[in-house]
C-alpha cells in the first residue's frame, strides 16, 4: 500500500468541472491580472473571515512583507516572532529591514508563549507576529492584550490556519492584520504561488492595495515606492471555486484527526494538544517521538508518506549565522525539531488509508516497547 503525504491533484479530478469553466472564463475575458475575479475573490473570503477587507497578493511572504511595509515598519525596528516557525515569518521581519526578535514556543501547542512577550520587548519593538502553526490557533487574547498595553501591532501568520476558529469566530481579524498563504498544499490552495492578507482597518486595506500595484491607485501615477505583488486573475477564480468547498474538506480532515487521536493515543508517542477554545483546520496532524527518525524509516518501507515540518529551526539556519544565535538558546524547539513528524491528512485521507496509517505506527509502538 502506499499512502501519499499529498495529492492536491485529486482535488482538480474532484472539482474539474468547476475548476475548467473558472479557467475558460478568465481565458477569454482577457484580463488576467486583478479585475473582477481578484475582486470577487476577495469579497467572499473576507466574508469567509469574517472581516471587512481582503487584498491579494503574489505569495504568503509577499502578504507578510507588504503588511509590515503598510504598517510603516523597517530599519531599526523590532518584531516579535515565535522561535519555531517556517523561516517565512522571519523573513518578512528581515526583508522589511526590521530585526525578527524569537521567543520560545509552547511545549503542547508549538506556539508563541505569550507570557514570554514582555520580556522580548524595547523601546525598538514594533509589532509581534504570533504563527498560528499547523492550523492551530494561537492564544489571542493574552497576545493582544499584552500587544495593546504596549501599542504594539498584531499580524497573524495565518498561512496555515484556513477556516481555523479562536473562540468561535474565524481567524482572519483578530489582530490588525492576518496573513495567508495560498501555496498548492494549503487547506486552501491555488495552483502555484499566492497570497492575501485580511483586516478590519480600512486605511490598512488601502495603503495595502496601493503598495501591491508598484505603489499606484492610478495607472502610471505613483504614490509610494511599492511592490509587483498582485494576486493572479486566474488563481483568484481558481481558488473562488475552492473556497465554496473549504469548509467540507475542513470537516473531513476533524474526523480523520479524530481518528488519529483516538487511535493512537496509547502508543508511546505525543499527540498534538488543543485547547478548548481552540478550533483548528488541520492543516498539519504533528506527532512527537524521541524515536522519530526511526519511526520515518519504518513509515517510509510501509509506503506511508510523512513529512518533517521543520527539521531546522529558523535561529539555525545559514541565513542566520550571523544573528548571533547559537544551539541552545530555544531548547524547547531545538526538541521540537528532532522528534516531530506530520502524518497524512487531508481531503486525499480515506477512513481505510487512517486505519492502515494507525495499525502501522502501533506495530512500530509494539517493537519498541
Amino acid at each position: 500500500m502506499t499512502i501519499a503525504f499529498l495529492d492536491p491533484g485529486l482535488i482538480y479530478q474532484e472539482l474539474r468541472e468547476e475548476l475548467d469553466d473558472a479557467y475558460h472564463r478568465v481565458m477569454n475575458s482577457g484580463i488576467y491580472v486583478l479585475g473582477q475575479s481578484v475582486s470577487s475573490f476577495e469579497d467572499n473570503y473576507a466574508t469567509y473571515c469574517q472581516a471587512n477587507h481582503c487584498i491579494g497578493v503574489a505569495s504568503g511572504l509577499d502578504a507578510l512583507l507588504l503588511t509590515l511595509r503598510a504598517l510603516e515598519i523597517g530599519p531599526g525596528d523590532e518584531v516579535i516572532v515565535p522561535a519555531h516557525t517556517f523561516i517565512a515569518t522571519w523573513l518578512a521581519v528581515s526583508q522589511s529591514g526590521a530585526i525578527p526578535i524569537p521567543i520560545e514556543v509552547d511545549d503542547r501547542t508549538f506556539n508563541m508563549r505569550a507570557d514570554l512577550i514582555e520580556t522580548a520587548i524595547t523601546q525598538r519593538t514594533k509589532a509581534v507576529i504570533p504563527v498560528h502553526l499547523y492550523g492551530q490557533p494561537a492564544d489571542l487574547d493574552e497576545i493582544l492584550e499584552i500587544a495593546r498595553r504596549h501599542k504594539l501591532y498584531v499580524i497573524e501568520d495565518a498561512a496555515q490556519a484556513h477556516g481555523a476558529k479562536y473562540k468561535d469566530q474565524r481567524i482572519g481579524a483578530h489582530g490588525d492584520a492576518a496573513t495567508w498563504s495560498f501555496y498548492p498544499g494549503k487547506n486552501l490552495g491555488a495552483y502555484g504561488d499566492a497570497g492575501a492578507i485580511t483586516t478590519n482597518n480600512a486605511d490598512l486595506a488601502d495603503r495595502l492595495h496601493v503598495l501591491r500595484n508598484y505603489g499606484s491607485r492610478e495607472k502610471y501615477h505613483h504614490e509610494i515606492q511599492g511592490l509587483n505583488s498582485r494576486l493572479d486573475s486566474l488563481q483568484a477564480a481558481l481558488l473562488d471555486i475552492k473556497l465554496r468547498h473549504l469548509d467540507k474538506w475542513n470537516a473531513h480532515r476533524k474526523i480523520i484527526a479524530q481518528a488519529y487521536l483516538d487511535g493512537l493515543k496509547y502508543c508511546e508517542i505525543t499527540l498534538p494538544h488543543v485547547p478548548e477554545w481552540a478550533s483548528p483546520a488541520w492543516h498539519l496532524f504533528v506527532i512527537r517521538t524521541p524515536n522519530r527518525d526511526q519511526l520515518q524509516d519504518h513509515l517510509n518501507k510501509a509506503g506511508i508518506g510523512n513529512l518533517i515540518h521543520y527539521p531546522v529551526p529558523p535561529h539555525m539556519q545559514k541565513a542566520y549565522e550571523n544573528a548571533g544565535y547559537k544551539k541552545g538558546d530555544f531548547p524547547v524547539c531545538e526538541t521540537i525539531t528532532t522528534e516531530v513528524i506530520s502524518l497524512p491528512i487531508g481531503p486525499h485521507i480515506s477512513s481505510s488509508d487512517c486505519e492502515e496509517i494507525i495499525s502501522s505506527i502501533a506495530r512500530f509502538n509494539e517493537r519498541k516497547v
